[in-house]
């Protein structure tokens, strides 16, 4: 357990070009999902925003003692925690002291996040409670019962609580369902809106991975020559998700594409289908360096690229304002909607350059 007081950003401060194929997703309901700025950026080309900066809220302490928890330890968060210890560097400079435990089990498990937040109520002294929900189902009722408590919940990252949950507020992505629909209009596109294709979903139950599979299933449905012939749960393991699409390649030897709903499953998928020098269209999210590499290499297809860095420094913003008893209005919406961006093979190695100083 850690407990942080002042980490050092090991990124470049420096937003990226994506040229001209990059393109923003579709956005979700916005009736209660207010955009970034973001959302300003991505429309320019730019996947992830690193030039973030404090807005003007004036903070009513000077200390402030937060608990997130989310889904599993996994590179996706570490990037989302990145843009936490920027907010909370940037709060220090105005004298103010953020400190926070950000915890995970090593594998997937709703109790296990469970037993984590009421650990966290019962024996922390936190000003706010965050969870990054792992099954909306079990998780949903546990958040309404703290906030019954007397706790100030949010939920932050990617995978809200369901509808009419008491937490206060959502930061992060909005439009989990929208990815998965433009990931699967890329593919359906690519192989000229006929084959089979299977689908990797990840955590069965995780709001994210969930809503972007009915993405993926809604829009194959739109189309007669394509047809879903397996669905799988990879439970966020490159390893799982490398064994089932042996699987799928040993099962159906006319496979035409995949659809990979977490950062895991497209390393997983690629490394199968390299394998076993398959011609098959994958299409993923996110920015393991794997996977980019695969992309530039034209494995991959294209790949949906969320802003982690934007929400990690978004959670803390917001975190500040519920701690000092704001609600949702006109400092902060109910739900800050953060941006997913399509790229594709053209974008692989200015990204990879600007995440992981790779340069070819």
């Amino acid at each position: 357990m850690k407990t942080k007081v002042l980490a050092l950003l090991l990124l470049l401060c420096a937003c990226f070009s994506l040229g001209t194929h990059a393109q923003e997703a579709a956005k979700g309901e916005t009736e209660q999902a207010a955009v970034s700025e973001t959302e300003t950026e991505a429309k320019h080309g730019s996947a992830v925003n690193f030039e973030r900066s404090l807005d003007s809220y004036v903070p009513q302490k000077n200390h402030y003692n937060f608990y997130f928890t989310y889904k599993i330890v996994h590179p996706w968060w570490d990037a989302v925690a990145l843009g936490i210890e920027e907010a909370q560097r940037q709060l220090l400079e105005r004298g103010i002291t953020v400190t926070y435990e950000y915890m995970a089990p090593e594998m997937t498990s709703a109790k296990d996040q469970e037993r984590r937040l009421r650990e966290a109520a019962a024996g922390g002294d936190y000003d706010v409670i965050g969870a990054d929900v792992a099954d909306e189902a079990l998780i949903t009722p546990v958040l309404d019962e703290l906030s019954e408590e007397g706790n100030k919940v949010m939920t932050f990252s990617s995978s809200d609580a369901a509808d009419g949950c008491r937490r206060i507020a959502y930061v992060g992505n909005t439009h989990n369902y929208e990815d998965g629909a433009q990931l699967t209009e890329a593919l359906c596109e690519k192989l000229d809106y006929r084959g089979k294709v299977a689908i990797l979903i990840g955590v069965e139950g995780a709001p994210c991975h969930e809503e972007r599979a009915r993405g993926v299933r809604d829009t194959i449905a739109k189309y007669d020559d394509m047809k879903i012939v397996d669905v799988s749960y990879d439970q966020d393991s490159i390893e799982n998700a490398y064994q089932l699409t042996k699987e799928f390649l040993d099962r159906f030897d006319d496979l035409a594409g995949i659809v990979c709903c977490n950062m895991s499953n497209p390393v997983g998928a690629a490394r199968a289908v390299k394998e076993a020098e398959a011609d098959v269209v994958i299409v993923g999210m996110d920015h393991d360096r794997e996977a980019l590499e695969d992309l530039r290499d034209g494995v991959i297809y294209c790949l949906g690229v969320q802003d982690c860095f934007s929400i990690g420094f978004d959670t803390i913003q917001v975190a500040v304002k519920i701690a000092d008893g704001q609600l949702p209005g006109e400092l902060f919406p109910e739900k800050t909607q953060e941006v997913t961006t399509l790229i594709y093979q053209d974008d692989a190695e200015e990204m990879l350059a600007n995440l992981y100083g790779v340069v070819q």
